[in-house]
């Protein structure tokens, strides 16, 4: 057995044919975001403010989703407690636990019990670290007027060698999944899978169950060598895969900005989003969308920027804060000049640092005054 589910009541009303349930992937470790994801699931981890997810099931609920379904398998026991049956959301949630990974498409063939939709009706389906403004809707259209079997959201890039891609016809009929190019003439096309989907029902139900499935090295290929209609919606809206501190940063950055769409942003969108019990001194500037977390410490003279100070961090006075993260709980020296840094849950850097592009900092280390600075040259 590979499920175990944790069910919560239907929200009253019953059901009817128009609703749009969906899957949300959330099982991954997020490896390539530690020390962000050591304590926290990478969907948990907050962007402007709130649980990256929450963005997602907030923009979802936009969409006319009212059933959720979150595929969950690393540090899963964090989810149900914060969002509950998703009543908050005006969602009506169901957590379901990989007690083994099977990829993506074992994890959507694993939660297949939980949906309600009948063998020809969609389902959406999004994973748990994409932050983007794809119009849902769209694509749910897309996939309703073409009759395709599977509808992928597409999005063009300008170097395409890092992803897998997906060339369509004049109709935008997928005709290929392509690995990685290598070479130029490998790149047929600009287009890549952006991760969101809407499904067949009855496609979810035809993936193997109980063992690992990729679904995009295995069930897209596997269901265009047999036939099945599948379809493209190119949306060139904003897109950006948060699976580094790097993006994850700035995905953080955009949604304060504006520049990335959520209605649970907790507050105008601007220069800087302060949560509601954080103190910042009168004279510390905080820019480029900056957030403070809630019960964190902005020091005299601090300046901040492009960054996200999480809950009951410090940031003594004059550090200086760039494209940053700062962990929970961590503590930054005065005069401190960290960018492009991670600072992991409960760590502490001493005064008079100076961390530079991809310095990592684990959970709980201590670095000690000055142990560590670089030229200005360098």
């Amino acid at each position: 057995m590979y499920e175990v589910a944790y069910a919560v009541p239907a929200p009253a009303g019953s059901r009817d044919d128009t609703v749009t349930e969906a899957i949300l992937l959330v099982g991954g470790k997020g490896t390539r975001l530690r020390p962000l994801t050591v304590h926290t699931p990478k969907p948990m981890v907050p962007a402007a403010g709130v649980p990256f997810l929450t963005h997602q099931l907030a923009r979802a609920r936009a969409a006319g989703v009212e059933h959720i379904v979150l595929a969950t398998s690393y540090l899963a026991e964090v989810f149900e407690p914060y969002f509950g049956d998703g009543s908050s959301l005006g969602l009506h949630l169901e957590y379901v636990t990989e007690r083994e990974p099977l990829g993506t498409g074992g994890a959507i063939r694993n939660v297949a019990g939980r949906l309600r939709s009948g063998p020809d009706e969609p389902v959406l389906i999004f994973n748990g670290d994409i932050l983007t403004g794809l119009d849902i809707k769209a694509l749910v259209r897309t996939h309703e007027v073409s009759g395709a079997d599977v509808s992928l959201h597409l999005t063009r890039v300008e170097d395409p060698r890092a992803f897998g891609l997906v060339p369509t016809d004049a109709g935008g009929r997928v005709t290929a999944f392509l690995e990685k190019p290598q070479t130029p003439e490998e790149i047929v096309t600009d287009q890549i899978n952006a991760g969101a989907y809407v499904f067949r029902r009855s496609v979810i139900d035809s993936i193997p169950a109980g063992r690992p499935v990729s679904v995009e090295r295995e069930t897209f290929p596997d269901l265009l060598a047999s036939g099945a209609h599948l379809q493209g919606m190119v949306d060139s809206t904003y897109w950006l895969d948060l699976g580094t501190p790097q993006a994850f940063v700035r995905g953080s950055a955009d949604l304060v900005l504006g520049r990335a769409p959520s209605p649970a942003v907790p507050g105008r969108r601007g220069d800087r989003l302060i949560l509601p019990t954080a103190s910042v001194a009168p004279d510390a500037k905080l820019t480029g969308g900056t957030v403070v977390g809630e019960a964190a410490v902005i020091g005299e003279g601090a300046r901040v920027s492009g960054s996200v100070v999480l809950a009951g961090a410090v940031i003594e006075a004059g550090a200086v804060i760039t494209d940053s993260l700062v962990g929970a709980g961590a503590r930054v020296g005065a005069r401190t000049i960290l960018s492009g840094v991670v600072i992991g849950d409960g760590a502490v850097v001493g005064a008079d640092n100076e961390l530079r592009e991809g310095v990592r900092v684990w959970c709980d280390a201590v670095l000690p005054a000055a142990a560590l600075r670089f030229s200005s040259d360098a």
